[in-house]
């Protein structure tokens, strides 16, 4: 018996394009100028608007969360609406959420140890800390919907977004759940931005409003990208692709690896992942160059999503597939200066 596919029905969003359900639609939004801080001169960086999220989800209360799950739950419900699931109508207990997450909620942490800081332990807010933890995101999507399944989240340098989408896959091919809402993404925060900074990893568009440079950095982002999998055949529904196979490594050689997983196919499109680096320098684009040609359909990573660093491989395929053929394969390829590598072959419709 051969394993239905996992396809992607449902796909939500929080992010600089907005709060969308469905594909994000073709546009390139300029990075904004800094304010929730103080800055020693212009900091710019594509940055979430703030919205209400009760005008989006009637009734979610959100006053002591942390942005980050905040976004996951607009994020997830936005998908489940996109997939036409009525959740009434299905097994809870088998539904997943797997999150991907580089940094957690980092902004409740940053005020909980601020809070230490300035009034001792005693003097911190015992009711903030629960929600400093990396895998409160994914709870509180599992809370509100009532999803029993499996709860995972994932954190992994460079490729946490690919991973989340591998292990979701993984838990459907198995038989260990019907349906997986799989969601990467991260908040930028002050230390996030200066860690960024004393990094020497940012742009020079950073400081000053050019256009992004093609070389020598990448401009952070913030956001959260949800998408629903289903086995293939399960109901009548649409599908945005299907995931065909999944790869992830901390080393090794991507190419010989990723020729397996082709099998002599030849991708209609190829999605460079940028993780924090521009698609025409990186080494991901290198690797795809040598292993379908340079004849082959590109995709550059979009700066927006390569300013999630750890997290944009969501954002990147989204933003692929509202501009992909009609039909045939997609390899999205992501590498890290650490040799490691994640690839992604999908089916498109």
């Amino acid at each position: 018996m051969t394993a239905m596919l996992p396809i992607i029905t449902g796909i939500g969003s929080v992010s600089p394009y907005g709060h969308l359900a469905g594909l994000i639609p073709q546009c390139s939004p300029e990075p904004s100028a800094i304010t929730a801080w103080t800055t020693s001169g212009l900091r710019r960086a594509f940055l979430v608007e703030p919205f209400h999220p009760a005008s989006v989800v009637p009734g979610l209360k959100t006053r002591r969360l942390d942005r980050l799950s905040v976004w996951a739950l607009v994020a997830s419900s936005l998908a489940i609406q996109d997939a036409g699931i009525d959740l009434s109508q299905v097994d809870r207990s088998r539904i997943a959420v797997v999150f991907a997450t580089g940094f957690g909620c980092v902004e409740l942490t940053e005020a909980f140890y601020q809070s230490a800081s300035a009034n001792g332990w005693s003097g911190t807010d015992p009711i903030t800390f629960p929600e400093t933890l990396a895998n409160a995101p994914a709870s509180r999507v599992a809370l509100h919907h009532d999803l029993r399944g499996p709860n995972l989240t994932v954190g992994c340098k460079s490729f946490a977004g690919e991973s989340a989408l591998i292990q979701a896959a993984s838990l459907l091919r198995h038989g260990q759940a019907d349906m997986a809402i799989v969601l990467a993404g991260d908040t930028l925060t002050q230390a996030v931005y200066e860690w960024y900074e004393a990094a020497d990893l940012l742009s020079p568009a950073c400081y000053n409003s050019d256009l992004l440079s093609t070389v020598g950095g990448f401009m952070p982002s913030e956001g959260v990208v949800a998408l629903l999998l289903e086995p293939e055949g399960s109901r009548a529904s649409r599908s945005y692709a299907s995931l065909r196979s999944g790869r992830w490594a901390a080393g090794g050689e991507p190419r010989q690896i990723v020729r397996q997983m082709l099998g002599g196919a030849v991708p209609s499109l190829t999605i460079c992942a940028g993780n924090g680096a521009p698609c025409a320098s990186s080494t991901a684009a290198c690797s795809a160059r040598m292993i379908v040609g340079h004849d082959a359909a590109s995709l550059p990573a979009q700066a927006v999503a390569a300013g999630l660093a750890d997290t944009g491989a969501l954002l990147h395929l989204v933003l692929a597939l509202s501009g992909a053929p009609r039909s045939g394969l997609a390899l999205m390829l992501g590498t890290s200066g650490d040799s490691g590598f994640a690839a992604l072959l999908l089916e498109l419709p």
